[in-house]
């Protein structure tokens, strides 16, 4: 069986500024720089014969290279206990227009379709009793926090093996995104 996602890399520059950041909030378990990832799609368990056939979906998605960056952090979930640390993405529609390619593309597959809305993000912590106030400082404190813009030119396939030291990602594929010129 094959655990999956589907995910942008982060260029490793961002991906050291936010290991960084990442300092200060006890109950913190930080995901490590390399880790650092902006899912698109979590498909799940699945065995070598449907392996093939996301494959061979993801082979047919089409998209072109786009601009995005990071900007912000937040928590999740937003009015409870948090759990999850956050910093927010800003690409605007070309990522939403990949992600749902991505997602019609599965489903067609047979992939059960992903029933919560995209909220794209990067995960930088998971939170166990975190006092409030500490968050609250970070927030304060990295509160203007943008990236630089970088380019998108591609998505990967990942497999995901759970480990006591956390999960570890593997990368299977890669799919290149191609800007299509206009010939007169």
């Amino acid at each position: 069986m094959y655990r999956l996602f589907v995910a942008i890399d982060l260029p490793e520059e961002i991906k050291k500024e936010l290991g960084a950041m990442c300092f200060g909030i006890p109950g913190a378990k930080w995901v490590e720089p390399e880790q650092l990832h902006l899912t698109l799609r979590f498909i799940g368990e699945v065995d070598g014969g449907v392996l093939a056939d996301i494959r061979e979906t993801l082979e047919g998605v089409r998209g072109e290279p786009f601009t995005m960056r990071l900007k912000g952090f937040g928590h999740f979930p937003p009015r409870q206990e948090p759990r999850v640390l956050w910093v927010g993405v800003d690409a605007g529609e070309d990522l939403v227009r990949l992600r749902n390619r991505i997602e019609n593309g599965l489903v067609r597959a047979g992939i059960e379709p992903e029933h919560r809305k995209f909220a794209p993000h990067i995960t930088v912590a998971r939170l166990k009793e975190t006092p409030l106030r500490k968050l609250t400082n970070f927030f304060a404190g990295n509160a203007l926090y943008a990236s630089p813009a970088f380019e998108v030119t591609e998505f990967h396939l990942y497999s995901s093996t759970l480990s006591l030291k956390g999960a570890i990602h593997t990368r299977e594929e890669s799919y290149l995104l191609i800007r299509h010129s206009l010939e007169s």
